[in-house]
């Protein structure tokens, strides 16, 4: 895939995630879920969406990377919000969450591109 494909890709998956996260959070709470669990199966459609039609690879592999990453990536934008980093900017660390979930999912799927591609 091209650099500019996947680029174009990308920006599509980080517009996604930064407007679905809200209706995802209120469907949530309509299905009186946990909102980690409900945001986590939300972004892992996401990211099995991008894969599918992105990536088109064995659909086994889209499977596990897309959950896989879905998880890592909520866990480390938690543990990103913990360092309270930009307190002053966003003092709930919600939009802060939101991005850094958003941007280790596309460095997440980047590693995993690189290292599918250099596999051949």
């Amino acid at each position: 895939m091209k650099p500019q494909v996947r680029i174009l890709f990308y920006s599509i998956l980080f517009f996604l995630y930064l407007t679905l996260t809200q209706y995802i959070l209120s469907l949530g709470s309509i299905l009186k879920t946990d909102p980690y669990i409900t945001l986590g199966c939300g972004f892992a459609v996401l990211n099995l969406i991008y894969a599918f039609f992105g990536l088109k690879w064995k659909p086994v592999l889209n499977i596990i990377c897309a959950i896989g990453i879905a998880a890592l990536s909520i866990f480390l934008a938690l543990k990103f919000t913990n360092l309270h980093l930009f307190i002053d900017y966003d003092p709930y660390q919600v939009k802060t969450a939101i991005f850094a979930n958003a941007l280790f999912s596309i460095i997440f799927w980047e590693i995993v591109y690189q290292i599918k591609i250099r596999k051949k």
